[in-house]
């Protein structure tokens, strides 16, 4: 007969297998949520840069004398078009960014073409595009924090250092992006 003992035995060493998939699977599902959440911030820069030669195309014919500006967005587009990692294409990412604001900044100069309906629908799904990256850098945030709530608190801390897995950097706003916008009248 099996004595009481064993059976204790036998329960913890199921309750531990358990525990320990448990914990495996979600810090794996965690972390398929952070690259998941990152490709989707790719996928809108992505589409970002492909409305850039269109946008280039609608302003052509009115910013004959902004060659300096068409130059500098072209230069941001293949930078992100070449960019590699995530630290890159964030960096390239936010190039073109400016580059695109400095484009309709210099566009308020040239009524006609704040008039022309293409240059509208363009600048329409850019701000959509922009608004979407601001969800999607949200929603990686939002995932990197569960994925470090994990590792970092008991017991996940411990099942993840068994797993070697730590924490994931969020992403975050630059110092000068933080500064305080001066409003001149």
């Amino acid at each position: 007969m099996v004595h009481w003992w064993l059976w204790l035995i036998i329960i913890l060493a199921a309750f531990l297998v358990l525990l320990f998939l448990s914990y495996f699977n979600k810090i794996v599902v965690l972390s398929n949520r952070i690259d998941n959440a990152f490709s989707q911030i790719d996928v809108q820069l992505k589409k970002r840069a492909d409305l850039v030669p269109n946008l280039i195309e609608a302003v052509k014919g009115y910013m004959k004398h902004e060659r300096g500006i068409m130059t500098e967005v072209t230069n941001a587009r293949k930078a992100l078009l070449a960019a590699g990692d995530m630290s890159q294409k964030l960096k390239a990412g936010d190039s073109l960014q400016n580059a695109l604001k400095s484009i309709f900044a210099i566009a308020e100069n040239y009524p006609n073409l704040k008039a022309n309906e293409n240059f509208l629908n363009l600048q329409e799904q850019l701000g959509d595009i922009e608004n979407k990256i601001a969800y999607s850098r949200q929603f990686y945030n939002d995932s990197i924090l569960s994925y470090n709530n994990t590792v970092k608190t008991i017991p996940g801390m411990w099942f993840a250092s068994l797993f070697k897995k730590t924490e994931k950097p969020y992403l975050e706003a630059k110092a000068e992006e933080r500064k305080n916008v001066k409003v001149e009248f």
